[in-house]
């Protein structure tokens, strides 16, 4: 697959190839005059107007990328308000995860074959059948063969995959490159934990997500894989179980701790109400004893509100 697969303007191909000489066979390559009529001097060739405009493009898409990393930083601002876990989804290009955003949240989201699709990157409030409340966070897609000259601008609008509780690998899994396309998505992964943008356990909060199986055969055609569930987001098969293994890793990432509050410290119960998992209660003469999940950010935070508070911490 090459970048012009996806690309929703046109893309001159004499970037990368370039006829080295001219020739009477290329007549397009010859210089354009200038000025009116037949006077003027020497105006571009082709092959420069193809280069200017391509690096005028790319120069406009770093742009809009660069747009789209100050943006999530801004929403990440904004969720640090709200008390929720965030499930980011990455993959490639057509593995389906603007459809399976909308199937899992009802938004309308831009969903077509492009480059791009999702370049306004979209954040929706989602709650699980358990009950629990997350954040759904989509990216921009992935492509192969990605300009070199845009290759750092997309990795910043991945910023909130680092920043994500659970991450949410979208694969297509009809697709006849499906591992291959697998291999880039994790070898941009990794590139960004050499350069210090992803903690190395970013695989152990990872689900696959195997989309379209419906063109497969259904979900009980897709070979069974560790840490990984098949889906069909255009029929809705599967979802259940993505929910439930969601879930499952929501609980891993969290801590159980045991706090004791005195009678009178109703704010720091209240906070542990709003931001973590409450799963015990104990109450004393002087005060209470209070069983507790959170994750490690909101432990962090209580811990910075409330000092001295926690009694046991299992790990």
């Amino acid at each position: 697959m090459k970048v012009n697969d996806f690309l929703d303007f046109p893309v001159p191909e004499p970037k990368y190839k370039i006829p080295i000489t001219k020739s009477a066979e290329e007549p397009h390559l010859e210089r354009q005059r200038g000025g009116f009529g037949f006077l003027g001097g020497p105006g571009e060739t082709q092959m420069e107007a193809d280069r200017r405009m391509l690096a005028e493009r790319i120069g406009k898409i770093k742009k809009e990328l660069e747009q789209v990393r100050r943006t999530r930083g801004l929403h990440r601002d904004s969720r640090k308000r709200v008390p929720f876990p965030v499930v980011a989804l990455v993959g490639y290009t057509n593995a389906g995860k603007s459809t399976l955003f909308n199937a899992l949240t009802g938004a309308s989201v831009h969903a077509q074959d492009q480059l791009f699709a999702t370049l306004d990157p979209t954040m929706r409030g989602l709650r699980l059948p358990s009950g629990r409340n997350v954040i759904l966070s989509d990216t921009v897609g992935f492509i192969s063969e990605l300009p070199t000259e845009l290759i750092a601008a997309f990795r910043a609008t991945l910023e909130e995959v680092a920043q994500a509780d659970v991450i949410l690998h979208v694969r297509d899994i009809s697709h006849p490159d499906s591992a291959a396309q697998r291999a880039d998505v994790l070898n941009v992964l990794d590139g960004m934990v050499r350069d210090g943008m992803l903690d190395a356990h970013w695989p152990d909060r990872t689900i696959e997500v195997l989309n379209k199986a419906d063109l497969v055969g259904g979900v009980e055609a897709v070979p069974k894989r560790e840490n990984a569930v098949a889906i069909s987001a255009i029929t809705g098969e599967g979802l259940p179980d993505l929910f439930e293994i969601l879930d499952q890793y929501l609980t891993r990432s969290m801590k159980s701790v045991d706090v004791r509050l005195p009678i009178t410290d109703g704010a720091a119960l209240a906070w542990l109400y709003q931001h973590g998992e409450v799963v015990g209660r104990t109450d004393r003469e002087d005060g209470m004893d209070v069983q507790v999940r959170l994750f490690s950010a909101d432990l962090e935070r209580f811990e910075l509100l409330h000092p001295n508070r926690i009694i046991q911490q299992e790990g």
